[in-house]
């Protein structure tokens, strides 16, 4: 998502632009998310939030006065789009690299959104002791992909923590969102396929019953790289498995699916 040219900025964004500038740190750019005139601090040599992040926020459903956590908010990607896009009443980013959260907690203030979003550094961990059992109505989280058997890690810490299971497991973001989930609340999660019956496992091994799933295909002939689920605390048995999502009608070409749906 681009820098907006300067000539086709409204006032208050080109004011936005100007106070993001004041508040940019080094190495840092400032993209605009392309949903309410939002603007984003981002460090190329950290971690930057991807098409994951985006999908995951179309995925998740949230009602008229919600509460929400997100887990690993990174840079803040989740928080402020989904309050861009939904009518939840409050939304906290749990991140535990006090830099990424500094970013994230800047993006939210450039915004104006400092009463409606918080961030907090902390681990996912601890998301239990820290909110409460039964604090949110929603729990999302994009969490790492790899264990440390998949594959090599990243040198540059930040990237590694952000890609492969470092500071935490898949074990330890379900424990966790079951914990603060209230009785019926959902849990909303992208991840890699591969990894789709362990996750089924562990989602029902904390009463967390998987109630909806599409798979994202990068092209219409490739095999998913990504799934997106969502989870109820003590729901029913019963799974929707949604049509294919496909990102790329050819090279550099949104697929209708992303034009229609998300509107990128």
């Amino acid at each position: 998502m681009a820098q907006t040219e300067e000539t086709s900025r409204s006032p208050q964004l080109d004011a936005r632009y100007r106070l993001a500038e004041q508040m940019r740190k080094a190495g840092e750019r400032v993209d605009e998310l392309q949903r309410n005139e939002y603007l984003i601090f981002q460090h190329p040599g950290r971690f930057c939030f991807g098409m994951d992040a985006v999908l995951l926020s179309g995925f998740v459903r949230i009602k008229p006065g919600s509460r929400v956590l997100d887990l690993g908010t990174g840079t803040g990607i989740l928080p402020i789009l989904l309050e861009a896009k939904t009518q939840g009443e409050h939304f906290t980013g749990l991140e535990i690299q006090e830099e990424s959260a500094d970013m994230a907690a800047r993006s939210v203030a450039v915004n104006g959104l400092s009463d409606k979003i918080a961030i907090r550094v902390g681990d996912i961990k601890e998301a239990g002791r820290l909110f409460g059992a039964a604090s949110f109505d929603v729990v999302t989280s994009n969490p790492p992909y790899m264990t440390a058997e998949h594959g090599l890690q990243n040198p540059e810490l930040p990237k590694a923590i952000a890609r492969h299971e470092v500071l935490c497991t898949l074990d330890d973001v379900v424990r966790e969102a079951a914990c603060v989930l209230k009785p019926q609340g959902t849990f909303f999660m992208v991840h890699r396929p591969f990894r789709l019956a362990e996750i089924v496992r562990t989602l029902s091994e904390y009463g967390l019953e998987l109630k909806r799933m599409r798979m994202v295909h990068p092209y219409v002939d490739r095999e998913p790289n990504m799934v997106l689920l969502e989870a109820s605390k003590g729901g029913r048995p019963r799974v929707a498995v949604e049509a294919p999502l496909i990102v790329f009608k050819e090279p550099g070409v949104y697929h209708e699916d992303i034009t229609g749906i998300y509107g990128y």
